[in-house]
């Protein structure tokens, strides 16, 4: 008895789907509930989970494209069948050890957002075989948006199942916690430990199959078939024939390896994502960055006039991004074709104005968006810079943070780029590139001065926003910064 796993309808123009990823393997033991797999539409990523208990059969592998209501892998019932006497199929094998050794929680990596499929282990924070605390922060994952740090969700002996630097499907049991070693943890300390090597006994077996040994899910699978030692070596067989390509991409090799004149090391889940979406930008739109310059005397002298009261009653500075946030609202509002994007063959006109600003962090560039930056003031602004920085420092930033910008600015004058052609955040239309102020002789006036300048460069999407429209965006962020007062005035 089986049962067809199949691509479901997700809407009346799309008539095929890609099988993005299998987060389980064939042969694989599942229960129902678990996610099987990552379907991708032209629109939006689906997550398949299993209707029933039982061994995976897949049928359909990775990167393959199919029709709505292919059968893309059964479920056989035998798993099911065995397991009739107990109400729940799957949680059973492992309620019973648990309930035997005082109680078992798995940890899981969570839900962390409807593209993300995945996660990568990167710091344990306690060890294994430590004693841990409910409440008590275990390990950082991060995936290629944010960083999430999970809780002990009780106090016991942990078991670490997935080492730092791998990546992992969500919802992977990636550590277990045995509550029963709380009470007796400092007698027992020592007599957990030949345990420790118990579930270490099927490894000698699993050089049989060189290139799943290292996945991740083995050490998880080996204390959930414990309770039927004849499943696991079934399940072992069936894997090599169908894991073997992808394993050796997604699981080796994740610490630095150097030979003296080289160093290979894995690249961060944040940077691949940087690095796709980067290249996405460039080949999905027609990119073209118009350049300016402007006098920031005035935005200097006014800093320098208020700065010392602004601190009393604020409580922050008043630094120039607050002043270009302000100066790029209104310039939206003057040109609202930038404040748009393109949506196929439809063009969505936005009417807020979200501007998101980027930051530099030690694992890469983040982006979090300003909300509603016409209607807040010069102190709030400042104060929510201040807030995403710290939050992008501790590794705090969520997903909620970086969604939802109609528009970016970038300052490479931090770090004293003197000009640049940014690079699209899509689906935004506009991004706009701030530089180093450098003392520059000008003409003012038929005589030559020596002014504070800066390049401008603003990088737009051709297929929207027409040379005309860009030149002029740039020119009201000019004018704004070298009279702030129209700033005060929306002018």
């Amino acid at each position: 008895m089986s049962l067809d796993v199949k691509v479901p309808a997700a809407g009346e123009s799309i008539t095929s789907a890609n099988v993005a990823r299998w987060h389980k393997k064939n042969g694989d033991s599942v229960a129902k509930g678990e996610i099987l797999v990552t379907l991708e539409t032209d629109k939006v990523s689906t997550e398949l989970e299993a209707a029933t208990d039982g061994t995976l059969e897949i049928l359909v592998g990775e990167g393959e494209e199919v029709s709505i209501g292919t059968v893309i892998a059964r479920i056989s019932g035998e798993i099911a069948a065995a397991a009739a006497a107990a109400p729940v199929a799957a949680p059973a094998p492992v309620a019973a050890p648990a309930a035997a050794s005082g109680g078992v929680i798995e940890l899981k990596v969570p839900a962390a957002g409807e593209s993300i499929t995945s996660a990568n282990v990167a710091q344990w924070r306690k060890k294994d075989g430590e004693q841990v605390t409910q409440g008590e922060i275990l390990v950082t994952l991060e995936t290629d948006k944010v960083s999430n740090e999970l809780e002990a969700p009780a106090s016991g002996r942990l078991k670490i199942l997935t080492p730092e630097g791998e990546e992992v499907s969500i919802g992977a049991i990636i550590a277990t916690i045995d509550t029963g070693a709380t009470a007796a943890a400092a007698p027992a300390t020592p007599a957990p430990q030949p345990p420790a090597p118990a579930p270490a006994q099927p490894a000698p077996a699993q050089p049989v199959v060189p290139a799943p040994a290292p996945v991740v899910s083995t050490p998880v699978a080996a204390p959930v078939s414990a309770s039927a030692p004849v499943a696991a070596p079934a399940a072992a067989a069936a894997k090599p024939d169908f894991t073997a390509p992808i394993t050796p991409v997604e699981r080796v090799s994740t610490e630095a390896v150097s030979d003296g004149r080289t160093t290979r090391r894995k690249m961060s889940m944040l940077r691949r994502k940087i690095a796709t979406h980067l290249v996405n930008a460039q080949q999905t739109a027609a990119i073209l960055t118009t350049f300016n310059e402007v006098d920031m005397t005035a935005v200097m002298d006014l800093r320098k006039a208020v700065q010392d009261e602004f601190m009393k009653k604020h409580g922050v500075k008043l630094g120039f991004m607050s002043f270009f946030v302000k100066a790029v609202a209104q310039a939206l509002k003057d040109v609202p074709s930038v404040n748009g994007r393109i949506d196929g063959t439809d063009i969505i006109e936005n009417h807020f104005y979200d501007i998101g600003v980027a930051i530099g962090t030690d694992k890469g560039l983040m982006v979090p968006v300003l909300r509603d930056t016409d209607k807040k003031s010069f102190a709030q602004i400042e104060k929510d810079i201040l807030d995403y920085a710290k939050k992008a420092k501790d590794g705090k930033m969520t997903i909620d943070d970086l969604n939802g910008g109609v528009f970016t600015i970038s300052n490479g004058g931090t770090y004293g780029s003197l000009l640049s052609t940014p690079i699209l955040n899509p689906p935004q239309s506009g991004i706009l590139g701030m530089h180093t102020i450098q003392q520059r002789p000008v003409a003012l006036n038929g005589q030559v001065v020596i002014r504070p300048m800066m390049y401008l460069a603003l990088s737009y999407d051709h297929r929207l926003v027409d040379g005309k429209e860009a030149v002029t965006f740039l020119i009201r962020i000019k004018d704004c910064l070298e009279s702030p007062a129209r700033l005060l005035l929306e002018m």
